[in-house]
């Protein structure tokens, strides 16, 4: 029996080759296949890579043209914007021009003194009502405190102890646009 149970190993071991040898056949091809759809998987991503950084490109240079657009755009509108009010603030005193003109004529025409002061006090109150308007303000000196943001002193005077670190006299108004100093007031200190 022992030559038959090697006859049967025997057999066993050439159909077990066999498989093997199949199965090696086989899987070459199926190796073959994964490989060449992996390839084709990858040819695919790069070529949607390409195409959306091609995508993104485009948008980018898109958005930096009409950023290029709005910055040119909005300089422009500045630019009108301060020429335009320069304008409108000159057309609001040119009336005031004209009351100058109109007082001058008059002092060279009449020998009334007071109605020449009252009316070069008119036209004075009509130009701080302009500047008022126009939010320009004069900033208050009589009785304040001596403030480096809005004083500049052109000297210092001994007034006693009681006015020391206080405006004594104003020899030039301030004035202020809004909340910015426009210019100082030139004032006289106490020491």
């Amino acid at each position: 029996m022992k030559k038959e149970d090697k006859i049967e190993e025997m057999d066993a071991q050439e159909v077990h080759n066999e498989e093997e040898t199949a199965s090696a056949a086989n899987a070459p091809e199926t190796a073959g296949e994964e490989n060449h759809e992996e390839e084709l998987s990858l040819e695919e991503q790069l070529v949607q890579a390409k195409a959306r950084v091609a995508e993104l490109e485009d948008k980018n240079l898109r958005m930096m043209a009409e950023f290029d657009n709005f910055r040119r755009r909005t300089n422009k509108e500045k630019l009108e914007l301060m020429e335009t009010a320069g304008e409108r603030i000159f057309k609001e005193m040119l009336p005031l021009i004209d009351d100058f003109e109109r007082a001058t004529d008059a002092m060279d025409k009449t020998e009334d003194i007071n109605s020449v002061r009252e009316g070069i006090k008119l036209i004075q109150q009509k130009f701080l009502s302009f500047l008022d308007k126009n939010d320009v303000h004069p900033i208050e000196t009589e009785g304040a405190d001596f403030n480096t943001d809005e004083h500049e002193a052109v000297t210092l005077f001994d007034a006693g102890e009681e006015n020391k670190g206080k405006v004594i006299d104003c020899t030039q108004r301030g004035y202020k646009l809004g909340e910015k100093v426009i210019r100082f007031a030139k004032v006289v200190v106490g020491e």
